[in-house]
């Protein structure tokens, strides 16, 4: 298992373009945040102190979400690829069993997911530093890195189940365009989650990679949002909170972070155990 997870490895790495189109869609963020939407969402709250450190840090935080979703389905191209061109068949002619080359591909996904939202966090970091922010306090430091170990787990589980549908690769990439471009508004990026209708809202705050953004945006802005808000109305805050999707609410309720992390363990445990069960039924 490990060995044939290190050949997926080697070939994600060695494929250059598969490296570069798992992450177009962060560049695709940061490149529209800072020729528009940064200056949009700025002047919207013009009023409050140091605001372009709150909201680079919050499109930053959406932005490692996204990482979670695009590189790991970028990672599993590899499965649909051997399945495509019937390499597949070779290995299941091989000692190595089933559950091994699942196995394989999900930790290669994980592992790559990883790497690439630890690049994407580095060059977050870079674009709010230059932008005139603070680099992550060593707490909260250390819980993005939690955060992004536990949204590559929940984001391979839902992209190998959606991987699973597919057999040609052509089909897959053009599928992966679509979500690559439906991702943001899902984790609120394009437009803030509190701007749209009810009942768009109730769909976004049931999809599991939008728990992961509302906690990287917890932890990310933690600190600007103390030092932007400080002296304000709580309610302010909290109002501010959910218009921009830190924080979600149903109904009277609030979802704590707790429950989040809840979501995405439970959720990538489900879409694990469904795709399992359709590969286990499937004939290659």
């Amino acid at each position: 298992m490990i060995a044939f997870m290190n050949r997926n490895l080697k070939i994600f790495f060695k494929d250059k373009s598969a490296v570069f189109f798992s992450l177009l869609a962060v560049f695709i963020i940061i490149g529209l945040y800072a020729l528009f939407l940064g200056e949009t969402w700025t002047d919207s709250f013009s009023d409050v102190p140091g605001i372009r450190f709150v909201m680079d840090s919050w499109i930053m935080a959406g932005l490692l979400s996204v990482t979670a979703v695009t590189t790991t389905m970028g990672a599993l191209g590899t499965m649909v690829i051997d399945r495509s061109q019937k390499i597949v068949k070779d290995f299941k002619t091989s000692p190595i069993n089933s559950s091994s080359l699942t196995c394989g591909y999900i930790l290669s996904a994980v592992i790559i997911g990883i790497i690439m939202s630890l690049a994407a966090l580095v060059l977050a970091e870079i674009y709010i530093v230059a932008s005139g922010g603070e680099l992550l306090g060593g707490v909260a430091l250390l819980k993005t890195l939690g955060l992004i170990v536990l949204s590559s787990l929940a984001g391979t589980s839902l992209m190998l189940f959606f991987t699973t549908l597919f057999h040609s690769q052509n089909a897959y990439s053009a599928a992966g365009t679509v979500i690559g471009t439906l991702i943001g508004f899902v984790t609120g990026i394009y437009l803030p989650i509190g701007t749209l209708p009810d009942a768009v809202q109730w769909v976004v705050k049931c999809f599991p990679i939008s728990h992961a953004a509302a906690l990287f945006r917890q932890t990310m802005m933690s600190a600007p949002l103390e030092a932007s808000f400080a002296g304000a109305p709580e309610q302010a805050v909290a109002e501010f909170s959910e218009l921009m999707g830190v924080t979600f609410t149903y109904g009277s309720s609030t979802a704590s972070p707790l429950a989040s992390i809840i979501v995405l363990l439970a959720s990538s445990a489900v879409f694990f155990l469904l795709s399992l069960l359709v590969i286990s039924r499937k004939v290659d």
